[in-house]
């Protein structure tokens, strides 16, 4: 089955646009835990516009006292997304710091900036980019897998594993887009491609970015070896209406029922 891991950003964003504290960040990952999700995703970046190092912190001793548990439906992963190439600033010490003190499951490195309203698009791995392999390497020593965001028309993805990387993460906002306009059928084979680029390289697969109850299906039935998929917007935006118990249970039938 692939793993849901749920991206806290949005719940985040809501608390920032008022100040004080609500909704908590770790309130909705409590629910979201309740509900079976496998993991729990936050992108710090430096502007601080949603999920804060604070927010990191508490996550981290949240799902460390889950796992200690041994809640049925095994243990729950933290991933944490960002630039490594993203300069410390105050109130944001860098991704590679984060993780020394995080120690998640998992890093997804994203090639965005503050500009940027949200990522847009993945690594140039068609330019040789070898300082990524040091980034990589300071990852893994602290315990966590490294995970690539590439774009889907990717032709260089080898040289992800060549960096030492462990998957990559496939852009799928194309994708979702073209599902929307009712003609995905490209944009879909391009997503086929790279997920068979990863594997020939030895690369586990991930997908993320406006992945949806509509869409979804739709690509894992093609692609049925992805290990996780990171979900956010579409899925906070489906729990405004539904609630976000059901909305995860939901998202979690979705991962299931097409293996």
């Amino acid at each position: 089955m692939t793993r849901l891991s749920v991206n806290l950003n949005k719940i985040a964003v809501l608390r920032n646009s008022r100040g004080g504290a609500l909704p908590s960040v770790s309130a909705a990952a409590e629910v979201l835990l309740a509900a079976g999700v496998h993991g729990l995703t936050v992108h710090p970046r430096p502007d601080q516009r949603h999920v804060r190092a604070a927010d990191v912190d508490a996550l981290t001793t949240l799902l460390q006292e889950h796992n200690a548990r041994g809640v049925d439906g095994g243990r729950v992963e933290l991933n944490v997304e960002g630039n490594p190439f993203a300069p410390a600033v105050s109130g944001y010490p860098g991704l590679i710091e984060l993780v020394r003190a995080a120690r998640p499951d998992q890093v997804t490195f994203v090639p965005d900036s503050d500009s940027q309203i949200t990522s847009d698009h993945g690594f140039d791995l068609s330019q040789p980019q070898p300082t990524l392999r040091a980034l990589i390497a300071h990852c893994h020593d602290a315990g966590a897998r490294v995970s690539l965001f590439v774009d889907a028309d990717s032709k260089d993805v080898a040289r992800a594993a060549e960096y030492g990387a462990d998957r990559i993460e496939i852009y799928t906002g194309p994708f979702a887009a073209a599902v929307a306009a009712g003609a995905h059928g490209r944009a879909l084979d391009d997503c086929l491609r790279v997920a068979e680029q990863a594997r020939r390289a030895g690369l586990g697969i991930n997908a993320g970015h406006d992945l949806d109850l509509d869409n979804l299906p739709i690509l894992l039935a093609a692609i049925s070896d992805i290990a996780e998929v990171s979900i956010g917007h579409a899925l906070i935006n489906d729990a405004l209406y539904a609630g976000l118990m059901a909305t995860a249970s939901a998202y979690l039938s979705a991962c299931a029922r097409t293996r």
